[in-house]
């Protein structure tokens, strides 16, 4: 907590990116003043490990360097990434945050693919873990191709989340509570509504990783108005959706083949892809409508 205080409490000018080398240079001696160092004057091996530090940016300076592409980031939203253990910015010894340009890198790969493959964080640690986050992620000029396998490239449409059993990880309603900042009476209601169920164990109710980031996720759709009964229309078209894809798959799904059913489970994992796409561009299809 106190981490983030400093963080909120940064000077401006010590956050604010620069587009000059100049600006970079000013930006790291700031940063050397938060470490309790000296500002140095750029010379021999000073000057190696300055040209070496001097990118790093603070997280005021990170959120204002992808605030175009992405103009919904905020400093809470980075270091709530960095809680679920997928950023790992270095610290002074003042506990002020700096961000590599590796990092930013990194974070951008996680917001493209929460942006434009729809991925739930799980997905996104095991992208990374895969390598999509290293020198395999696409630059800031080019986006990645929705569906398309950054470890199978030629593979075009993956799945964006596996059909396949979960970890089995459970958890329960005060942890989902206190994780998703959800209000207890939204889950509720969720379970009214059938969006979410939960399994009863000794009394206590748990909810799989699946669960936890539904109800994430409409705990954000909360923040505008949208209740448990207006997500009805999502919960009828994700139904109509995974019923479509069973019938085009139902022969190869109940095979005794375990070759043939595990191909046509990869399948239905791309046709989800394929649909969540074409779902999305639909989508945004008619958003454009209303904003002329």
């Amino acid at each position: 907590m106190a981490a983030h205080a400093k963080d909120a409490a940064a000077p401006a000018d010590v956050s604010a990116p620069s587009a000059s080398p100049k600006g970079e240079v000013e930006l790291q001696l700031a940063d050397d003043a938060l470490d309790g160092a000296p500002a140095r004057t750029p010379g021999g091996e000073e000057r190696r490990d300055l040209a070496k530090r001097q990118k790093s940016l603070t997280i005021g300076a990170v959120c204002k360097a992808l605030a175009q592409e992405f103009p919904d980031i905020s400093i809470s939203k980075i270091r709530y990434l960095e809680d679920q253990k997928l950023l790992t910015p270095r610290r002074t010894p003042g506990g002020y945050r700096l961000y590599t340009q590796g990092d930013v890198a990194r974070l951008r790969t996680i917001l493209r693919m929460q942006r434009d493959e729809f991925l739930p964080l799980r997905v996104i640690r095991q992208e990374l873990a895969a390598g999509r986050g290293g020198a395999g992620a696409a630059g800031p000029d080019m986006p990645p191709v929705p569906g398309r396998s950054a470890r199978d490239p030629g593979r075009m449409w993956r799945a964006s989340v596996s059909v396949r059993a979960a970890t089995g990880a459970l958890y329960s309603m005060d942890d989902v509570l206190e994780e998703t900042k959800a209000e207890a009476k939204l889950v509720r209601e969720l379970e009214e509504y059938g969006v979410v169920k939960g399994e009863l164990r000794g009394g206590v109710r748990y909810f799989d990783e699946t669960e936890r980031e539904i109800i994430a996720a409409v705990a954000e759709l909360a923040r505008y108005g949208v209740g448990g009964r207006n997500l009805r229309v999502f919960r009828s078209s994700a139904d109509r959706e995974a019923n479509l894809l069973q019938q085009i798959l139902a022969p190869a799904l109940r095979s005794r083949n375990p070759d043939r059913r595990k191909e046509a489970v990869e399948a239905l994992e791309n046709l989800a892809a394929v649909a969540t796409h074409l779902k999305h561009l639909l989508l945004i299809r008619d958003l454009r409508k209303i904003v002329r």
